[in-house]
């Protein structure tokens, strides 16, 4: 599990395996998030196995899925309402991590600017300078 962490309140990652989920639930987070469909490519797990291993170590499981790239605000809003009401850090998959952190970014739960928001992403390995506009929206 390639786990980067974001800032205190978030960690994103690539596809993860349901055996992964003890260990996401003994590091402290609250509640995970697929934002990958179901198929997206052959030989992932599918998100009902997922969503039964995380429940089975007690952690909240939101499936918010969109296709790379596009960012509709029904994703964008659904993924902030979750980042606001978890009750602590929430860990977020997709492919890469990439769609994650892009789509947190978008959401910008905590208000944050979009300097702190790229130079965050930047850290942990990730490139949103060319969202800057979006995130200034």
């Amino acid at each position: 599990m390639d786990a980067r962490k974001i800032d205190n309140r978030l960690t994103v990652s690539y596809q993860i395996q349901p055996d992964d989920l003890a260990e996401i639930a003994a590091s402290g987070f609250k509640a995970v998030v697929c934002n990958r469909p179901d198929d997206e490519e052959p030989g992932q797990p599918s998100v009902a196995e997922i969503r039964a291993a995380a429940e089975a170590e007690g952690l909240a499981f939101h499936h918010i899925p969109t296709s790379s790239g596009n960012f509709p605000e029904s994703v964008v809003s659904a993924f902030r309402d979750v980042r606001q009401q978890a009750g602590g850090p929430v860990f977020a998959y997709c492919r890469t991590g990439t769609r994650c952190v892009m789509i947190d970014a978008l959401a910008n739960p905590d208000g944050k600017s979009a300097d702190a928001i790229i130079r965050a992403a930047a850290e942990a390995g990730y490139d949103l300078a060319p969202l800057r506009s979006r995130i200034e929206a």
